[in-house]
């Protein structure tokens, strides 16, 4: 059977964290609130985890899974030769909804991962529970594959109830639009997608325009 973990506040019991990040450190999924939708994840560094994620949402395994870091240290610590656009574009958005694509240190992550897409969450309970658990948390929208993402606890509850155990219930989600994807992996930045954070809200960033 399920369990729920009730954010009270906008945020979990100490006891609560302690045993979440535990259940993630023995590779067990979590459903769990963002600043847009519902999403489906576990500790980036158990292989099986990305396996079961591909076979409950019904995605390609070829497909990237994104992650969200607890600080911009923790991102440190998984990718090769950070440019000056990636340390100016994490001060300057992070924590917030902009999802980076970098190029990922050999053998920090299971596999042969070339690349990881990567943002610090503005959920200051979300980023301590990550920090606590002590490694990226993969943070794919907890929908099937091709379908909407949910924002609404009691669809995602419904939808995956009799196949994932951890749930936390943060109520409505902002909803809205999903993060944006910027890709810092060749000569020049990439939009993938222009999400929670505007274009013109980056250029400043992007082109040294302060």
């Amino acid at each position: 059977m399920a369990r729920i973990f009730q954010l009270v506040d906008s945020r979990l019991k100490d006891e609560e964290e302690k045993l979440l990040a535990t259940i993630l450190n023995q590779g067990e999924l979590l459903i769990f609130p963002t600043e847009t939708f519902y999403g489906l994840g576990g500790l980036a560094i158990f292989p099986p985890v990305y396996q079961k994620i591909f076979e409950l949402k019904g995605r390609q395994a070829d497909k990237q899974l994104p992650f969200c870091a607890s600080d911009l240290d923790m991102v440190l610590q998984f990718i090769d030769e950070p440019s000056d656009l990636f340390f100016r574009l994490a001060r300057a958005f992070w924590p917030g909804p902009l999802t980076l694509v970098l190029r990922a240190r050999a053998g920090a992550l299971p596999g042969a991962q070339k690349t990881l897409a990567v943002r610090v969450p503005s959920l200051a309970w979300l980023r301590q529970l990550i920090k606590k658990a002590g490694s990226l948390l993969i943070s794919t929208s907890a929908n099937l594959s091709g379908q909407p993402p949910l924002s609404a606890f009691d669809d995602v509850y419904q939808l995956f109830a009799d196949r994932v155990e951890f749930f936390i219930d943060g109520g409505e989600t902002p909803g809205d639009r999903p993060s944006t994807i910027l890709d810092l992996t060749g000569s020049e930045p990439i939009c993938l997608r222009e999400g929670k954070i505007p274009l013109s809200e980056l250029l400043p960033a992007l082109y040294k325009l302060t």
